[in-house]
């Protein structure tokens, strides 16, 4: 699903116009990348986490030119979900044939 996909059906569920589904959408993007830029998760109940992830310092290599080069560490989004959304894509999933769940 796409966003244009996840606009479409939250217009259709909801009446509200395409537009303003995705204006809305685009300012709880807009929300959280802006709080996680500050340092600050989101956390969502029944759905989930957006949190920082710090890694760690590490050694890596250039593959070009064979030479091992230091990465430093830093902070990286994540996604966490809550335990009753992951019950859920479980519990579905599960069911579901095979070949439809092969899909990309």
């Amino acid at each position: 699903m796409r966003k244009a996909d996840l606009v479409s059906a939250i217009s259709e569920k909801t009446g509200v116009p395409k537009v303003d589904v995705l204006v809305a959408l685009e300012a709880f993007f807009k929300e959280v990348k802006d709080s996680l830029s500050d340092g600050e998760n989101v956390y969502i109940r029944g759905f989930g986490s957006f949190v920082i992830k710090k890694r760690a310092k590490k050694i890596g290599r250039h593959i070009k030119k064979n030479e091992a080069i230091e990465i430093p560490e830093h902070f990286i989004p994540s996604f966490k979900p809550a335990k009753v959304f992951v019950e859920q894509v479980k519990d579905k999933v599960h069911s579901m044939p095979e070949d439809v769940t092969d899909e990309d």
